[in-house]
């Protein structure tokens, strides 16, 4: 019965099992995850341990972590812990505050790597284990000491000249390497170092310039994401023949309305959709990417929140459908625009008019014509029409117009009656309530 109830839809009665001293473990060890204050309460637990010596072993290793982030849990849970099987319950139990340096000392040297690593970021290590750590076979573990603020000289000296890209790169990223270390890194021909040591701006001007000036796309771009560079660099990028050199261009802030017009007619799609995460956009580069031969990018600009009217002129006459249907119920449309896209030979795009914001009266009386019985129904989707609109659709050859109007609120005696004879049986019920 309790492992029936174990599954119960109500939360609260799966933690009355829990707390149930008749539980078996094996229900115990399934409700620890969503459970573990009243897994660790149940009172029948002493005698299970008693029983299972080794019980947290046999619990899944999501409900074991479960017990490992109470900040109150008990030694006897960290100690079964250390010995569970499973890699990501040590890896959890590398994270918790509070170990005891035995049990610290103990999870360095786990077969698992990600233990490891995960000891290696740790606050409070002793610095033989940090000597122990940066000498690690993995390079994920060297990766993780690296980056410690208390690495000492010597180790920080022998990472710079580990045999691995990822520990050098993340070498590089210290704020606090020395010249020397970085000098050293800059001689390495990796593009992942280069690149990290090009977003820097602590280097000698003649050693950026070449990181900048460098055969890798990868280090040409990651130079221009430092936080300042010369004027020249970005002349440069703006005619560099890798277009991700170019996108790196594109992102920096400080790039004059002329350049950022120009990027908007660069001759990459990579390039004029990185221009789409800005916000800062001049008219002519908005207006050049409404004009853009990808439809998705002109979907893009369409339903930016800001709109030229160059741009939405331009987008008017788009020939995807998708773009001129968004466009119709921008708010910022106005009703000369809006009554040609009403006009449009689409179907989806009248359709797309009929949902406008906005909708004068020509424009309504026009679409509860419209030769599309999709866009009548449409119209019956917005709460005000007018009562003489409302009569004629009732009357409408489509079942599905007549239907909407059926099910709209208020509507008069006579038009009830008359739907309430409606050759369609759906129609009926729908009038009916």
């Amino acid at each position: 019965m309790l492992s029936g109830l174990s599954a119960h839809p109500d939360a609260r009665v799966r933690a009355q099992v829990a707390l149930n001293p008749n539980t078996p473990a094996e229900v115990l060890g399934l409700l620890a995850a969503q459970f573990p204050r009243e897994v660790l309460s149940n009172p029948g637990l002493p005698l299970l341990r008693l029983a299972r010596p080794g019980l947290l072993g046999s619990f899944p290793a999501e409900g074991v972590t479960a017990l490992l982030a109470l900040p109150d849990a008990p030694g006897w849970v960290v100690d079964s812990a250390l010995r569970h099987e499973d890699y990501g319950v040590r890896t959890a139990l590398a994270a918790r505050p509070g170990l005891s340096p035995e049990r610290v000392t103990a999870l360095a040297g786990d077969a698992g790597w990600q233990v490891r690593e995960a000891v290696a970021q740790r606050p409070d290590l002793p610095e033989p284990l940090l000597r122990q750590l940066a000498e690690d076979e993995d390079y994920d573990v060297r990766k993780a000491t690296a980056l410690r603020p208390d690495l000492p000289g010597d180790l920080l000296r022998t990472l710079v000249t580990d045999p691995h890209t990822l520990v050098r790169a993340n070498v590089a990223r210290r704020l606090d390497l020395p010249l020397d270390c970085l000098l050293s890194l800059a001689t390495g021909g990796d593009p992942d170092v280069l690149a990290t040591l090009a977003r820097r701006t602590d280097l000698p001007a003649s050693v950026r310039e070449w990181l900048a000036a460098s055969a890798e796309p990868l280090v040409r771009s990651a130079a221009l994401q430092a936080w300042t560079v010369p004027e020249s660099w970005l002349a440069r990028a703006e005619t560099d023949a890798d277009p991700d050199v170019r996108s790196a261009l594109a992102r920096r802030p400080d790039l004059s309305p002329e350049v950022l017009e120009r990027l908007a007619h660069d001759e990459s799609g990579t390039v004029r959709r990185t221009l789409l995460e800005r916000n800062d956009l001049p008219d002519g580069a908005i207006l050049a990417l409404a004009q853009a031969p990808e439809p998705d990018l002109r979907l893009q600009v369409a339903s930016a929140e800001e709109l030229p009217a160059a741009a939405l002129e331009a987008l008017l006459t788009d020939e995807s459908t998708d773009v001129r249907t968004i466009l119709a119920v921008r708010p910022d449309l106005g009703p000369e625009r809006l009554a040609r896209l009403a006009a449009d030979e689409s179907a989806e795009v009248r359709r797309g008019a009929a949902l406008a914001p906005t909708l004068p009266p020509e424009l309504l009386r026009q679409l509860s014509a419209d030769p599309n019985a999709g866009v009548r129904r449409t119209l019956l989707t917005r709460r005000e029409l007018p009562a003489e609109v409302i009569r004629e659709l009732a009357a409408d050859p489509d079942e599905g117009v007549r239907l909407l109007v059926a099910g709209r609120a208020g509507l008069p005696a006579d038009l009830r009656e008359q739907l309430a004879a409606d050759p369609d049986e759906n129609v009926r019920r729908e009038v009916a309530g």
